[in-house]
């Protein structure tokens, strides 16, 4: 079986990828995921610099575009954000909040946000994430009928509760993650959210059948296409 190698970012401007030596030392990539917190035209230079597929979702942060993707929200309620414009520009990128997605042969879902902190645009509470993870489903038997298996990867920007998470409000994960895993038995479960400032620390953890990945800055991601 052939292999992905997939450029997973998250959460801070990486000098590595943002240098005019991208295309040498990531000529190999087939595929990029952002877990979030990161400017729609950083997603741009990567795009035009590799010209690969980038699917992305929204964190808690670097929001200005949001609107453009959540046209039910009310600008009243986030001053933050800009008016709703149609016209947004994606930069080449896909969004895949809260949709699941076939690209090169890799079942990706993405659900972005983080757990509910100042009532800020796109946090939510467990149950509302919750609510979230019901709009999968459809797409989620889809996979299971027509390829056998739920998912690949599971895309988000909040880790899940205890794994890999902090016990401050802002930073604690999801519980319902942890149910998601126990059902739908993604392989992958990449997130960013939680910044590590110490290159050894550690990034991964197993929980079921999944291995959870801080993609903090940047990782790269080979994976064996089924």
């Amino acid at each position: 079986m052939p292999n992905l190698n997939i450029l997973c970012i998250s959460d801070k401007v990486d000098p590595l990828i943002y240098s005019n030596n991208i295309k040498n030392r990531f000529d190999d990539i087939d595929l990029i995921l952002s877990a979030g917190d990161l400017e729609l035209n950083y997603y741009g230079y990567i795009v035009s610099s590799l010209n690969k597929p980038l699917l992305f979702i929204f964190g808690n942060h670097n929001l200005k575009s949001l609107k453009n993707y959540k046209k039910n929200y009310e600008n009243s309620m986030h001053n933050n954000l800009e008016p709703f414009s149609d016209t947004h520009r994606s930069y080449g990128s896909i969004y895949i909040g809260d949709k699941v997605k076939n690209i090169k042969s890799i079942l990706i879902a993405g659900l972005g946000g983080s757990k509910k902190y100042n009532g800020g645009p796109n946090q939510y509470s467990e149950i509302e994430m919750f609510f979230k993870i019901l709009k999968l489903i459809p797409g989620l038997i889809f996979n299971r009928i027509v390829y056998g298996r739920w998912l690949d990867i599971l895309l988000t920007h909040a880790p899940p509760r205890n794994i890999g998470d902090k016990e401050d409000k802002c930073h604690q994960g999801f519980k319902i993650f942890r149910t998601f895993h126990k059902i739908f038995k993604p392989k992958y479960h990449l997130h960013g959210h939680i910044h590590l400032y110490d290159i050894n620390a550690p990034r991964e953890s197993m929980f079921e059948k999944t291995k959870i990945i801080n993609v903090y800055e940047h990782i790269i991601l080979n994976i064996e296409v089924l």
